[in-house]
C-alpha cells in the first residue's frame, strides 16, 4: 500500500473516530452544562485534523463561546450551527501555519459536527420548552382550583353579609339617640361593606361575575379611569404620563371588567411609586391585539413576587393595606377575555404590567 493511500486512510479513521466520539459526547451530555460539552467537542475535533498541532477550533454560539487556543483568522473553514433552520452560531477551524491547508474531507467533517451540535441544541430547546409548558400548566391548574374554591366561598358569604348589612341599617335607624351604639353600628356596616367588596373581588377572580361583552373603544375608558384617579395621583405626589397610539382601539370586552383592569393596575402603580415618581400608561394595537402597559418607578419585583404576583391573597403590602386580590382579579378578568398579563422588572427601576387583549 502506498504511503499517500495509508495517510488518506489514517485521516478517514481519525474523522470517523471523531464523529463517533462527538456523538457519544452529545448523547451523554448534561443539558445544563453546554459549555463543558462544547469544550469536549472542540478538543475531540482538533485531534481529527491532519495537522492538529497547528489547528485550533472555535465554537461560537449564544450559550457558549469556546476556543481551543489563539485564534488566527488568516486561514479557516467554517460551518453554520442551525437551530430550527435558523443560524444561531458557527463552528470554525483555523490553521496557524500559513504554509498548510485543509483537506476537502475536513470541511465535510465540520459540516457534520455543526449539524450534530444543532440537533443537540434543538433537543435542549425542546426539553426546556416542555419544562416551561409543564410549569405553566401546573400554575393554571392551581389557579383553576383556587377559582372553584373562591367561587364557592364567595357564594356562601354573600347571604350572611347581606343580612349583616340589612339588620345593621335597621338597628341604626332605631338607635338614633344612642350615639355610642350608632358609632359601633357604623363600624359594623363599614367592615361589612369592606367584606362585601372582597367577596366581589373573589367572584371576579373566579370569573363568577356575569360578563356583558360588547364592541367598545378602550381609549375613552382609559382616559376616564385616569381622570378619576387624577386626585389620587396628586394626593400621593406621583406624576403620570399617558401614551395612547390611536384615538380608536376597538375590541369586544365587558366594560365594567375592563375598567377594573385599568383601575387596579394604575392604583397598584401609584401605591408602589415613590414621591415624585412617574407612572406611564401606554396603549397601542396591532392587527389582532390591543396592548395596555402600566409602568412604575417603584422598587420592582423580587423573584419570589414575580412567581406569585397573580395568586389570590398574595400581597407585599402591609397588613390592612390590601386584600391581595387586586392583581388576581385582573388576572382572572384578562384570562376570561382570552388575554395575557405579564409582570416584569424594568432595566433601570420599577416594574411593568403588560396586558394583551385579543380584538
Amino acid at each position: 500500500m502506498s504511503s499517500s493511500l495509508e495517510d488518506a486512510l489514517r485521516e478517514r479513521i481519525k474523522e470517523l473516530t471523531c464523529l463517533y466520539e462527538v456523538s457519544s459526547i452529545l448523547v451523554n451530555a448534561n443539558l445544563d452544562e453546554q459549555e463543558e460539552t462544547f469544550k469536549a467537542i472542540a478538543v475531540c475535533l482538533k485531534k481529527a485534523f491532519q495537522h492538529p498541532e497547528f489547528t485550533e477550533i472555535s465554537i461560537n454560539q449564544e450559550s457558549a463561546q469556546i476556543h481551543t487556543g489563539t485564534i488566527d483568522m488568516s486561514k479557516s473553514i467554517s460551518a453554520p450551527i442551525n437551530l430550527f433552520n435558523k443560524q444561531e452560531g458557527e463552528l470554525i477551524a483555523f490553521i496557524t501555519n500559513p504554509e498548510l491547508g485543509f483537506l476537502q474531507e475536513e470541511q465535510q467533517l465540520i459540516d457534520n459536527i455543526a449539524l450534530k451540535i444543532g440537533d443537540f441544541l434543538e433537543r435542549v430547546a425542546i426539553r426546556r420548552s416542555e419544562a416551561l409548558l409543564k410549569r405553566q400548566m401546573e400554575h393554571a391548574d392551581r389557579l383553576s382550583i383556587l377559582g372553584e374554591l373562591t367561587a364557592g366561598i364567595a357564594h356562601e358569604l354573600n347571604t350572611p353579609l347581606a343580612n349583616i348589612l340589612g339588620f345593621s341599617e335597621l338597628l341604626k335607624d332605631s338607635l338614633t339617640e344612642d350615639k355610642g351604639a350608632v358609632a359601633d353600628l357604623d363600624k359594623i356596616i363599614k367592615n361589612a361593606i369592606f367584606s362585601r367588596e372582597v367577596v366581589k373581588k373573589l367572584m371576579f377572580f373566579a370569573c363568577a361575575m356575569p360578563q356583558e361583552k360588547m364592541s367598545i373603544n378602550v381609549v375613552p375608558h382609559i382616559n376616564d379611569a385616569i381622570n378619576l384617579l387624577d386626585a389620587t395621583f396628586r394626593k400621593e405626589k406621583v406624576k403620570y404620563i399617558v401614551k395612547i397610539q390611536e384615538e380608536e382601539m376597538n375590541l369586544r370586552a365587558d366594560t365594567v371588567q375592563l375598567t377594573q383592569i385599568i383601575f387596579n393596575l394604575i392604583i397598584n402603580a401609584i401605591y408602589f411609586s415613590p414621591e415624585n415618581g412617574l407612572v406611564t400608561i401606554e396603549a397601542f394595537q396591532d392587527k389582532k391585539t390591543i396592548i395596555l402597559k402600566v409602568i412604575d418607578e417603584g422598587p420592582g419585583l423580587s423573584d419570589e413576587t414575580l412567581g406569585k404576583i397573580f395568586q389570590p391573597f398574595f400581597t407585599t403590602k402591609p397588613t390592612g393595606a390590601g386584600s391581595g386580590l387586586g392583581l388576581s382579579v385582573v388576572h382572572g378578568i384578562v384570562a376570561s377575555h382570552q388575554g395575557v398579563i405579564v409582570a416584569s422588572n424594568n432595566s433601570d427601576k420599577g416594574a411593568t404590567f403588560k396586558v394583551s387583549l385579543p380584538k
